[in-house]
This record gives C-alpha cells, sequence and structure tokens, in this order.
C-alpha cells in the first residue's frame, strides 16, 4: 500500500513554501539498529512520506542518506521531492557549519530543507547514558549562547546549505528573551506534542509568531528510551477517550492521535521500523476527519503529561528537571536575560 505524495496534506509556512503535514521521525537508536531505521526510511519513501525527521545525535544520517541515494536512483523521487530535516547536537552549538556540512555530507542531500538547534543549551551527555548522567560542565539557558548558534545558522541559510531555520524544545520565557533578535525568522519548532501534553499556550504562542508547530512523540512514544520512563507517565492511546474514539472509527488509537493532531494544526512525525504501522500513520491522512465531538474530547485529554524530561542536560546548581522548562514563567537561572 501507498499513498500519492500530492495528496498528503501541505502546510503553508511562513515565507510562503510549503512542507508536507505529517512525516516520519527517525530517532530510534535506543532499540533500534541504524539498519533497521534506514531500511524503515526506504520502506516510508515507497509509501509516500517526502518529510523526513533527522539528527546528528541518532547516529544513523549516514545510512539514511544510502537509503536516500537508492530512492533517487531507482527512481522512486528526486531530492526536491523531500523535505530533510535535522539539528545541531548540543556538543557543536560553536562549530555549526561544521556540523551542518557533516550531516549534508552523511546524508547526501545537498542541502537542508530545515536545520534545528536540537536543545536551546550547549549540555552534552553521551548517546544511551543513564538517566543520572550529568555533565558537570553543563550551563542553564545563555541569550549570548543561544544567539550565537542562532546566527551561525542564519549565515548557513545565506550560503545556501540549509532553506530554513528550526528551533527545538523551547518555552515561552526564552522565545520571548530571542524572538525579536532574529534576523531570519524560524520557520518551524519542535516540540513534544500528543493528547495528554498538548502544550495549548506555546501552541499558539508559536502560531500567533507564524511559527509552525512540528509535534514529536505523537502517539506518547510508548518505544521512548527506558530512561525517560516513570511510574507517573500517561499512556495517551490506553486512556478510556481514545480507545472509545478509535473503536467508533474501527481504527488503532494511533491513528486517532496523528488525525488530531494533523486537524489541530500541528506536523505529526511518529517513528515505526514496522511497515504496517508507518504505512497507517500516511494513511490517517487520507481518511475523512475527526467529528467535532472528538475534537472537544480529545482537547480535555490535557495532562501535563511531559515524558521527555530532559533530566541528562540539568547544570550544576539545578534542582530538577522542573527548571529546564521554566514553569514558573521565567528562565531558570538565565545569566543574561532582560
Amino acid at each position: 500500500m501507498s499513498v500519492d505524495p500530492m495528496k498528503v496534506p501541505q502546510i503553508k509556512l511562513n515565507d510562503g513554501s510549503t512542507m508536507p503535514g505529517i512525516g516520519m521521525g527517525t530517532f530510534g537508536s535506543d532499540r533500534f539498529t541504524a539498519e533497521q531505521v534506514s531500511n524503515a526510511v526506504f520502506g516510508a519513501i515507497k509509501a509516500g512520506y517526502r518529510l523526513f525527521d533527522c539528527a546528528s545525535c541518532y547516529g544513523n544520517e549516514d545510512q539514511i542518506g544510502e537509503v536516500f541515494q537508492r530512492a533517487f536512483k531507482e527512481g522512486l523521487c528526486e531530492r526536491k521531492d523531500l523535505y530533510i530535516m535535522s539539528k545541531v547536537w548540543n556538543d557543536k552549538h560553536r562549530e555549526v557549519e561544521e556540523s551542518c556540512k557533516k550531516t549534508i555530507a552523511d546524508l547526501q542531500c545537498d542541502y537542508l530543507d530545515v536545520y534545528f538547534i536540537h536543545w536551546p543549551f550547549p549540555n552534552y551527555h553521551a548517546p544511551g547514558c543513564d538517566v543520572d548522567s550529568r555533565n558537570p560542565d553543563s550551563k542553564p539557558f545563555s541569550v549570548k549562547e543561544f544567539m550565537d548558534t542562532y546566527q551561525q545558522i542564519e549565515k548557513l541559510v545565506d550560503e545556501g546549505l540549509v532553506k530554513h531555520i528550526g528551533i527545538s524544545n523551547m518555552t515561552i520565557p526564552k522565545l520571548e528573551q530571542v524572538v525579536k533578535k532574529f534576523r531570519i525568522q524560524p520557520t518551524v519548532c519542535e516540540l513534544e506534542l500528543h493528547p495528554c501534553f498538548q502544550q495549548q499556550e506555546l501552541f499558539d504562542y508559536l502560531v500567533a509568531h507564524k511559527i509552525q508547530p512540528v509535534g514529536f512523540m505523537p502517539l506518547g512514544s510508548p518505544q521512548r528510551p527506558e530512561r525517560d520512563i516513570v511510574a507517573e507517565d500517561i499512556a495517551d492511546m490506553k486512556t478510556p477517550e481514545m480507545q472509545e474514539i478509535a473503536q467508533k472509527y474501527g481504527v488503532h488509537p494511533a491513528i486517532i492521535c496523528l488525525k488530531w493532531a494533523v486537524q489541530r494544526g500541528q506536523i505529526p512525525i511518529p517513528f515505526s521500523v514496522h511497515e504496517a504501522e508507518y504505512v497507517s500513520n500516511l494513511e490517517s491522512t487520507q481518511t475523512p476527519p475527526l467529528d467535532e465531538e472528538d475534537m472537544k474530547k480529545i482537547a480535555g485529554l490535557e495532562k501535563n503529561n511531559r515524558l521527555v524530561k530532559g533530566q541528562v542536560f540539568l547544570w550544576p546548581g539545578a534542582s530538577d528537571w522542573h527548571d529546564l522548562w521554566d514553569e514558573e514563567g521565567v528562565i531558570v537561572d538565565c545569566p543574561d536575560a532582560e
């Protein structure tokens, strides 16, 4: 089964260009090999996906690059048909151009459609580290350091290596400190979005500033790394409401999560290495929308159920993971906030 890419919803961005309204994530390194992920990307291209969300720290960009080349050679698509996104990792905030060029070389894609600042601070941790791991050199958010990283990406746009700039894992207090300092406005923002964690205030802020929300973990990520799982977490797809709506339409609750996301206006980027799952995820955009009653019921599922807490990015002196997310409306420990 496949979906005609031309029939996949397209989202208009703040510069007038468009991007697919659903994509495929590629973060699976905690549970799947790079080969499994890249094979899924190839299958996804055949199924009709054209948006792929990559990152250098996922450890699979070189294998995915081979898959892109294979797809081009087999005539499945051309480079211009794909919307390829990647991210600068925390240990490369001072060497953004070097990081970007390595990603482009690994992905064999000539340019990136979006290049993100993966996290808004340069706090590095080793891949697959334990949740209690801490880097003693970690620092709180700095306006100056963030803007230095951002301006390096603006230069990459000038040079044609990057078409759009993305931000990720931000908060309204952090955005308020930098939003007027951008020379080139960010086009998209990646943030955790699923029915039990809707981040409505941040979502509305992004929309008001014409920044397109891209939602990661749109299904509540039942296969997220063990380090990110705690007993209090809620399984979105197992809530009675989601089960009831799924039964009404005769589909898996994952489909309801994705239909809700698309109708709400965010771009979901679900991940799966299983063909039946990634095909049905894409096909969710081709069936009738949820009705108003269903959308209202899902809107009532907000439970502030943040799943990616980010403990490994804490700096010396920080209390706990809540300090990363500025929940009191101010940036915690920011040395140069205005």
